[in-house]
């Protein structure tokens, strides 16, 4: 049942939002965190199992050093100081998909610490958010729930899958945002999308949310306006799109300030974000840090990671996606509005990618700004999970500037795309969609547009060039689009001037 809700003009008239984010990005290893089990994606299920990610007696775990250069790496684009010694701890509490029964993570003494980030919303203000923490870790296996809702209450029974159980994790902990007002979900949507841009131009994960590689835990308290203190906060778990982290924190606004506002206390709880209906429902009470009962992990040494590695590492960094922004606006002639629209459509890296695979910078822009963005919406999907590839975008954009189909033919080639039915040019010429610009079907056509509208045939007669339009528009709905327009329009001037 949804819950009543405060307006949101009235929650900000009475409160101050502070936000927290905990992001969760799984590694691309090719092994897991503490042993040599694979780590791809889609294996059957608890077929990349091993003594020790299992947790059985005897076994031995040892750290994977990718992981632990990829950590370093993320601090440092995170403006972190980097530890020169820091150890693993020991994450105690029961659930089915952790079969250790404890978590191996870190706790006060993480890799990396106090660095910030700075977000840039739509309207080009910046904000800065800053790095609390980021810590190694090992994700947990994979619960189904097998019922009506898909919760573990009310299922019918349960299946754990522990193929990603011990993969590598690092999580980035911010400070509380606070001062965002009425932007704070908006904040929030920027972050993760930013965060998610800088840990792929990074190159140590896929950071896909539709396969959980990036997770985002969001966290909301209310303080009455004008108060420093902090209202006790709630943590909507692994929300999975940029979407839902802004949705989500709105939502928890709105209920906050309704339960506050009717002489209630909010409870320190864990939430499930649903989708589909846009709200939240109680999951747990929330653990404090004593509940865990952490304690040095005694199976593994401390990490120490030499000065001159972390120099090594901090060369290997990627240009900051802001300056790339910018750089790349001025390669590609954008003015800031076309940038900043390419940026708010999470476009940015596909129209990078369709211009190295030979489009034009506007062409790339054009079908993933209004085209593809269009269909994403329609499908309630992010654009990057769009079932579209830049390299096939750049081959239709070929197929336009070699005169084989036009703008208009090109939205079908979409459709034939989605709907998975092969490349480009095999899409053309499936449905038949290649541009006729043959002068004996084209000259009948026209012939025909002509014998239809006597009076704008005369107007052209008469030196009024201009309605030829008319005449060509005839000759393409009649053609179904698929004449080529500049010739229709050298024949239609050729027999009328």
């Amino acid at each position: 049942m949804t819950a009543e809700l405060v307006a949101y003009d009235d929650v900000l008239a009475d409160f101050d939002p502070a936000l927290g984010l905990e992001v969760h990005v799984e590694l691309g290893t090719a092994t897991k965190m503490f042993c040599g089990c694979p780590t791809g994606f889609g294996a059957e299920p608890n077929t990349q199992v091993c003594p020790t990610c299992l947790g059985l007696p005897g076994s031995m775990p040892a750290v994977n050093r990718v992981a632990v250069e990829s950590a370093i790496r993320i601090g440092l684009a995170l403006n972190c100081q980097i530890a020169e010694w820091c150890r693993f701890a020991r994450k105690n509490y029961f659930y089915p998909d952790m079969p250790k029964n404890f978590q191996t993570s870190q706790y006060d003494e993480p890799i990396c610490f106090e660095g910030f980030m700075d977000v840039t919303l739509t309207d080009g203000e910046v904000v800065r958010v800053e790095i609390e923490r980021a810590h190694m870790e090992e994700d947990t296996g994979k619960s189904t729930h097998v019922g009506t809702s898909g919760r573990i209450h009310g299922a019918d029974y349960s299946l754990v899958d522990y193929n990603r159980a011990g993969i590598p994790l690092i999580e980035i902990v911010t400070k509380p945002i606070r001062g965002a007002g009425a932007r704070a979900p908006e904040v929030a949507r920027a972050y993760v999308a930013q965060l998610r841009e800088l840990i792929v131009a990074l190159g140590v994960s896929e950071a896909r949310m539709d396969r959980g590689n990036l997770r985002a835990d969001v966290n909301l308290s209310l303080a009455p306006r004008g108060t420093d203190a902090l209202g006790t906060r709630t943590e909507t778990k692994n929300v999975n799109s940029y979407r839902s982290v802004e949705r989500a924190v709105r939502y928890e606004m709105q209920r906050h300030a309704a339960v506050l506002a009717a002489g209630g206390s909010i409870t320190q709880e864990t939430r499930h974000w649903h989708e589909d209906t846009g709200i939240t429902t109680s999951g747990r009470a929330k653990s404090d840090a004593e509940d865990y009962r952490y304690f040095p992990e005694p199976d593994l040494v401390p990490v120490a990671p030499p000065a001159e590695w972390v120099d090594e590492l901090r060369g290997t960094l990627p240009e900051n996606p802001t300056a790339k922004r910018s750089r790349l606006a001025e390669e590609w002639g954008f003015s800031e509005p076309e940038m900043r629209d390419v940026v708010n459509a999470g476009a940015l890296l596909l129209v990078e990618e369709t211009v190295a695979a030979g489009a034009s910078p506007q062409a790339a822009r054009k079908w993933w700004g209004s085209e593809l963005v269009r269909r994403a919406n329609d499908a309630g999907v992010e654009l990057a999970d769009l079932d579209v590839t830049p390299a096939q975008v750049a081959e239709v954009q070929a197929l336009v500037d070699a005169g084989t189909i036009n703008d208009k033919l090109a939205r079908q080639v979409f459709d034939g795309l989605l709907a998975g039915e092969g490349t480009p040019a095999e899409v053309v010429e499936r449905r038949g969609l290649a541009v006729v610009s043959d002068d004996g079907a084209l000259g009948a056509a026209v012939d025909s547009a002509i014998a239809a509208n006597p009076d704008v045939a005369q107007k052209i007669r008469d030196g009024k060039v201009q309605a030829a339009g008319a005449l060509i528009g005839a000759v393409m709905k009649e053609m179904r689009g698929q004449a080529d327009a500049a010739r229709v329009r050298e024949l239609v001037l050729e027999r009328l001037t």
